[in-house]
């Protein structure tokens, strides 16, 4: 067993998965805005406060995850360092992607309720 390559992965590993959460999270929120304004009739500030706030959970829950998954491997040269990286990475990126379409899908349902409640203010009784 070779501490200083656990080390070595814990060091590349750790900064990699705060950045790809930090990308994902800022594309996402970013234009997240967008919905979130629609959904709440360009209401401003209860938009942008409802982003910000699932930003925030974002984070917890995917940096959460990511020092979740750390386990100690048994690492002995540098090819079994590239595997664990790329199982640990490869793994969290496609779980950041699920929970990146996750969030859509939360947005999209939400415009689509907006608009369905916008819809029966509108109509005339």
């Amino acid at each position: 067993m070779n501490y200083s390559l656990e080390l070595l992965a814990y060091t590349i590993y750790l900064p990699v998965s705060i950045l790809l959460t930090t990308y994902v999270s800022h594309h996402l929120f970013k234009n997240g805005k967008i919905f979130m304004l629609d959904i709440f009739h360009q209401k401003e500030d209860i938009a942008l406060a409802t982003n910000k706030l699932f930003k925030i959970g974002f984070y917890l829950v995917n940096i959460g995850f990511a020092l979740t998954i750390i386990k100690e491997y048994f690492i002995n040269n540098f090819q079994e360092l590239v595997e664990v990286l790329s199982i640990k990475i490869g793994g969290f990126s496609i779980y950041l992607g699920i929970v990146m379409i996750l969030f859509i899908l939360f947005f999209l349902k939400g415009r689509k309720a907006s608009r369905r409640s916008l819809n029966t203010q509108k109509q005339p009784q």
